[in-house]
């Protein structure tokens, strides 16, 4: 019996990767999330009822899981079910109606204008230094992922249009204005990356070897200019995405806009940035509103 659900979670996988086309970080997330039910249910799929279910979800929640994570899991959870019901003559989905424990409001960390402005206009010297202050400009300037920036190729910019097309989550692609202090540094780091003398890719940040310069290095790279510039904080890349949603939001309450910029596929997901600075809309409103000023006593 294990050995078959050994199987059948493999094919699983494979669904997810081969046919549903979902990320490699996406389906190593679905697979964490089926061993943790099959380790719970001795890889017994079959027969599970709702109740089971809803008393595992209980139990890690006690054990600290929080709501994003069994929302997460949940959500792995009955897309294999569905898969098994599809593929293996399954009769139920034992997670449907279930509702993981509300999620607690985390509000993502962002720079200030002041920071981004230390923090990006640092003095460059050699390649790795123009490499870094370009991609750290079109990280900031274009609210890219991670995983985005770190997969951009020449052939994705259009300089001259200033626009960036990228394929993020889903694999859905979008293209993103880029600013010009970023099409600058870009264009300077061309400039010395169409020079070095050895074999390379088409991706516009490489490595030494040609290949994408990995997340972890990024991160590193990014955690090392923001010592240099004093700003006091770890800063990484997440939080120049988090600094652009922010800043467009404070100059222009689109929130559409910055839906589709962010790659959001929920209008829920960019109104947390709603919630952002609440300080900078009470010095608006006591700016603006006609009714907000007191007047001085008389």
């Amino acid at each position: 019996m294990k050995d078959f659900e050994n199987t059948t979670i493999t094919e699983y996988l494979t669904y997810l990767e081969k046919e549903r086309r979902l990320s490699q970080k996406t389906v190593e997330s679905y697979a964490r999330d089926i061993k943790l039910l099959s380790n719970e249910f001795s890889f017994c799929f079959e027969g599970l009822a709702t109740h089971e279910i809803r008393k595992f979800i209980g139990k890690l929640h006690a054990k600290g899981q929080g709501g994003s994570t069994l929302s997460r899991a949940l959500s792995a959870w009955r897309s294999f079910f569905s898969f098994l019901i599809e593929r293996k003559g399954y009769k139920n989905n034992p997670c449907i109606g279930i509702k993981a424990p509300k999620k607690e409001l985390t509000l993502p960390k962002a720079l200030s204008p002041d920071e981004i402005h230390r923090l990006l206009d640092m003095p460059t010297k050699g390649e790795a230094s123009l490499r870094d202050q370009a991609m750290f400009e079109l990280c900031y300037s274009s609210g890219l992922r991670l995983s985005e920036l770190s997969s951009v190729t020449l052939e994705n910019l259009d300089l001259n249009g200033g626009t960036v097309r990228v394929t993020g989550k889903g694999n859905k692609t979008r293209v993103i204005p880029v600013g010009e202090k970023a099409i600058f540094a870009i264009n300077r780091w061309i400039d010395i990356r169409l020079n070095i003398n050895k074999p390379i890719s088409g991706i516009l940040f490489p490595n030494k070897n040609g290949g994408q310069t990995s997340p972890r290095t990024i991160q590193h790279r990014l955690s090392q200019w923001t010592k240099k510039q004093g700003l006091g904080q770890n800063v990484n890349p997440h939080m120049l995405r988090h600094s652009f949603a922010t800043h467009l939001l404070q100059s222009s309450s689109d929130l559409r806009a910055v839906q589709e910029m962010l790659g959001h596929a929920s209008i829920s997901t960019t109104q947390v940035y709603t919630h952002l600075d609440w300080q900078h809309l009470a010095k608006v409103y006591d700016q603006t509103h006609p009714r907000a000023k007191r007047k001085p006593n008389s």
